[in-house]
């Protein structure tokens, strides 16, 4: 008898092109995960189209609905128990959660964020790491906690910053990054694979690359 697939529902604020690359990749027929709700806080969002074009329940819970945070949670874990959610990923939603909503999730919700963790938290971070004059940036795919953006780290991906970069440039190469780490991410995590000691991330059989990028790159020897 086959394992039943891990139950996911996917919390969106926005355009969802992380929603779409989960969306991809668990319609793969041996994928261990299947995507059963998706829940946005603001009504006629590009995500939620997605959604129904997949064959996905697309679910609005308009926090502007809501007289504060608790009640907004409240009715979000309503909708999440209706679809038998067992998993959470947040795919660029807006919102802060509340310490009881995601202690109750605790290590079963997950994020991605556009830079490497624990730099650059929070908003605007492409920006800030040019005029930080970082070299490099990326992103970030972890456990959620209450505070935000921390929590033990699953699987991040460099980006060289270039010179001429703006924040906008910066993040669509991010971007097609996180489309990759995201999907591997969570399937790792319904494959089992994934076990967490202390703040660290283990992942069974992990293989690891052996070279160092270096930005700016050295001229070539002459």
């Amino acid at each position: 008898m086959s394992k039943a697939r891990l139950r996911v529902g996917v919390l969106v604020s926005g355009s969802g092109s992380n929603l779409q690359a989960l969306i991809d990749s668990c319609a793969a027929p041996d994928h261990p995960a299947e995507i059963v709700t998706v829940i946005s806080n603001r009504p006629g969002v590009k995500a939620l189209d997605r959604a129904k074009k997949a064959g996905i329940e697309a679910v609005t819970v308009d926090h502007k609905a809501y007289p504060d945070r608790e009640s907004f949670d409240a009715e979000m874990q309503r909708a999440l128990d209706a679809a038998g959610v067992e998993f959470i990923c947040l795919a660029g939603f807006m919102r802060l959660l509340t310490t009881g909503f995601v202690e109750h999730w605790s290590r079963r919700m997950i994020n991605i964020h556009p830079s490497l963790l624990p730099s650059f938290k929070g908003l605007n971070v492409q920006q800030r790491a040019i005029d930080a004059g970082a070299r490099f940036s990326g992103c970030t795919v972890h456990f959620v906690t209450p505070e935000m953006d921390v929590g033990p780290i699953i699987q991040q991906a460099v980006v060289p910053i270039h010179q001429d970069d703006s924040a906008e440039s910066l993040a669509a190469r991010i971007l097609e990054q996180e489309h990759r780490i995201y999907p591997a991410s969570l399937r790792w995590i319904a494959e089992g694979r994934i076990r967490i000691e202390g703040e660290r991330v283990l992942l069974d059989s992990a293989t690891h690359p052996d070279t160092s990028l270096l930005n700016p790159a050295p001229e070539a020897t002459r």
